[in-house]
């Protein structure tokens, strides 16, 4: 089983601005989230990006990267377009790392691969981890997942799913609930086709892209870790926690 992955990396961000040259003990963070790709099976790491500055960076710390449109509307976007440029097969598996994942388990790269090798009939795959606490149930912050007795995804909502109709407000349910976690495997002839699905009603009302696969028909594997993944950086407190992580011991 082999597979490539592809790391989208946007230079402009409104929370963080230039979010993946920001420094972690050292190395900026989009060098690290490749360097945690390459400890996974992964054949080929590469970095797909809008940027001139971060391929420089990049190729400064020996990581591969190409220069993809500055116009897409989403990471699996600018994937399609990149996995057009390395003229990948259509039958390749293409995991999508995302660019602010510094802590990620390769484990977790290389699980998700195997599950849509494993699922023939699933255009993707994906990730979630057990939720443990009610303030992560609760949160529209946190998105969660259904799935059926298969380990296929029923529906992703922000909302926390599945409702239980005797009422919690202070506990969480009495069954297993799940995070979805932003990592992904693609069927590489259905990344290229993604960007010409139209988008489903319920993806722009919950804003997330992984219902318009669900809404035309096609099933997401989904591997349930055993323990919660890293949380990525997505805030300034989100960057100081990580950087005090990755900084060595006084």
């Amino acid at each position: 089983m082999k597979f490539v992955v592809l790391i989208p990396a946007r230079l402009s961000a409104s929370r963080l601005p230039r979010k993946p040259l920001l420094d972690l003990a050292g190395i900026p963070m989009v060098v690290r989230v490749a360097q945690r790709a390459q400890l996974s099976q992964a054949s080929q790491t590469v970095v797909a990006t809008d940027s001139a500055e971060i391929m420089q960076v990049c190729e400064q710390f020996g990581i591969q990267s190409i220069l993809t449109r500055a116009d897409h509307p989403s990471g699996s976007d600018r994937l399609a377009e990149a996995a057009s440029q390395l003229a990948l097969p259509d039958d390749a598996i293409v995991v999508n790392v995302q660019g602010d994942e510094p802590l990620i388990e390769p484990h977790n790269i290389n699980a998700v691969a195997q599950l849509l090798h494993d699922h023939p009939t699933c255009a993707v795959s994906t990730l979630a981890d057990p939720i443990n606490t009610l303030e992560e149930w609760q949160s529209p912050h946190c998105v969660k997942v259904v799935l059926n007795a298969q380990s296929l995804a029923l529906y992703f909502s922000r909302a926390s799913i599945p409702h239980f109709r005797g009422g919690l407000d202070h506990q969480l349910p009495p069954y297993p609930v799940y995070r979805h976690v932003g990592l992904y495997a693609y069927r590489c002839d259905f990344l290229k086709m993604y960007p010409t699905l139209s988008p489903a009603p319920a993806e722009k009302a919950e804003a997330l892209e992984q219902l318009r696969v669900l809404w035309h028909g096609y099933s997401i594997a989904v591997h349930v870790s055993d323990m919660p993944s890293a949380a990525g950086v997505d805030t300034p407190a989100d960057l100081e926690r990580v950087r005090q992580m990755l900084s060595p011991p006084n």
